[in-house]
């Protein structure tokens, strides 16, 4: 018997990382990062793609038998981060493409409960692969040919990849995208990150698409946009800071660079609006909600109701009217705001983003992204249900532009409709029955809505039988003569008897 044919370094390694021992996959993937800095140096030739699909299918079956959420995702970071390895950019893209491939071959096999880890994994690939492309300094080649691979292997609709990898993809993008590059990525750049979104999202025949991008992408940023102008009005404030310390009043051609007027131009204008929006938004807050009790003048609306504008009213003026709660003036509110809104301790904000989960959000250039959506949206081979979504979208983007925020006028004129709708129905309810009690005789007093007449029609029904029969008709005038004399107690027993006889129903009559 010959002796047996070796097998190909790749296969040994994903029998290894497909593993039943937990030690044996460690092993084998502390490997795989060794033999991966080894083959993709220049002599050694690098990977082919089929070489790389047997990885990944041991790296997905590595994940498979990982159990427990803290080693998945320490497995899942540590599968993630040999992106990294890989010594050029054409071995990285292969890398991910043959990953993308992978999870859209075995996706229909993964049961629910392993699909959280997957969606993990995928989240962190994601990651991983904008930081590589963050390290060459986001050059304009290397976003496009990673937009390329990404359109190509997920969002095409003549690509493989199944409904959940489309949508969590989706779902996930813009958020990484922050996490990775929201300090340093231009208005610029960042429509040409979102640019493969709008042309799928115009071109697209799948309804789920289309409202994955609508929702996840689009509307995400709108909803964005007052963190963002924070965010820019943050920048502006650290760099009148910077310009009141320094001593020459000229500004250098580095710190021009470092403008953010210069790389942001179009969401400067909505900041007096974020401003305005938000001084009359506190005092609709105040004279809905922060009334003093009377006969307290030295009492402050801060102060009376714990709120975290302590300190920040003004003594209650009491009248013969009533109580007139005098307003705190906006320059107040202001200076007692949380220091992440106009400058403060950058330690604390730090602190405060991280356990909120904010933190700095991307700057778009709104007008220039709605002319971009609204010339792909307007091509003659756009779905007429995909033109009419996005032309809403451009709607909010324009609104966005000009300064002002649509999503804030919608509550209040859906709370005005709502509000109007029940008083004009309470209004018919009441002609209607006063109507009704004109025309049964009730008198010229019936003809007005009066609220009191539900009251008065209420007290005469809880008086008993005795007025019923008075102006009832002949019926209880007839039992009255009828009935013989009888004492007293006998006749309270007759009554009560009577009414519980009346006030018990029958059931009803089964048909047959």
């Amino acid at each position: 018997m010959g002796p047996r044919a070796q097998l190909p370094p790749e296969v040994q390694l994903a029998q290894r990382l497909a593993g039943n021992e937990q030690a044996t996959r460690d092993r084998a993937v502390r490997r795989l990062r060794k033999y991966i800095v080894a083959r993709t140096r220049p002599a050694a030739g690098g990977f082919t793609h089929d070489e790389l699909l047997k990885i990944w299918k041991g790296l997905f079956y590595c994940m498979w038998m990982q159990d427990k959420p803290l080693l998945q995702e320490d497995l899942g970071r540590t599968i993630s981060q040999l992106i990294h390895a890989f010594q050029t950019t054409e071995a990285q893209h292969l890398f991910l493409q043959t990953f993308w491939q992978t999870m859209n071959r075995e996706w229909a096999g993964i049961d629910r409960l392993r699909l959280d880890k997957f969606y993990l994994l995928m989240r962190m690939v994601l990651n991983e692969s904008l930081k590589a492309v963050k390290t060459q300094g986001w050059e304009e080649r290397q976003v496009e040919q990673l937009l390329e691979l990404l359109t190509t292997e997920i969002l095409h609709p003549s690509s493989q990849a199944p409904n959940g990898v489309k949508s969590h993809f989706i779902e996930t993008f813009l958020e990484e995208l922050t996490k990775v590059g929201a300090t340093e990525l231009t208005a610029e750049q960042n429509l040409r990150f979102i640019e493969p979104f709008c042309k799928i999202a115009a071109c697209t025949e799948d309804s789920l698409v289309l409202h994955n991008i609508t929702r996840g992408i689009l509307e995400e940023i709108v909803e964005q946009a007052p963190l963002a102008i924070e965010d820019l009005m943050n920048e502006l404030d650290a760099q009148e800071e910077e310009g009141g310390d320094s001593d020459s009043d000229e500004v250098s051609e580095g710190e021009h660079d470092r403008d953010p007027l210069s790389r942001r131009p179009s969401t400067v204008r909505p900041v007096r609006c974020v401003m305005l929006a938000f001084s009359t938004s506190y005092h609709l807050l105040l004279q809905t909600s922060l009334w003093c009790t009377p006969g307290v003048p030295d009492r402050t609306e801060g102060a009376a109701y714990g709120s975290p504008l302590k300190g920040l009213g003004q003594p209650v003026v009491s009248g013969s009217s009533g109580v007139q709660p005098v307003l705190p003036s906006f320059d107040a509110v202001v200076t007692d705001l949380p220091s992440s809104i106009h400058g403060g301790d950058p330690a604390t904000d730090e602190e405060q983003a991280a356990d909120s989960g904010g933190g700095p959000v991307l700057q778009f250039d709104y007008e220039a992204l709605a002319n971009r959506l609204f010339e792909v949206a307007s091509q003659q081979s756009t779905p007429s249900q995909n033109r009419k979504r996005l032309y809403k979208v451009i709607r909010k983007f324009q609104d966005l532009a000009g300064g002002t925020f649509p999503e804030d006028e919608i509550p209040e004129k859906a709370y005005k409709s709502l509000l109007g709708g029940r008083r004009e129905r309470r209004t018919r309810k009441q002609l209607r029955k006063a109507r009704l009690k004109n025309k049964r005789g009730g008198g010229e007093e019936a003809c007005s809505p009066d609220p009191s007449s539900g009251m008065e029609r209420k007290r005469s029904s809880r008086n008993g039988p005795e007025e019923h029969t008075e102006t009832g008709g002949q019926r209880g005038a007839q039992e009255k003569r009828r009935r013989p004399w009888q004492p007293a107690g006998a006749r309270a027993k007759v009554v009560s008897g009577r009414k519980l006889k009346r006030r018990r129903q029958r059931p009803p009559k089964s048909r047959n």
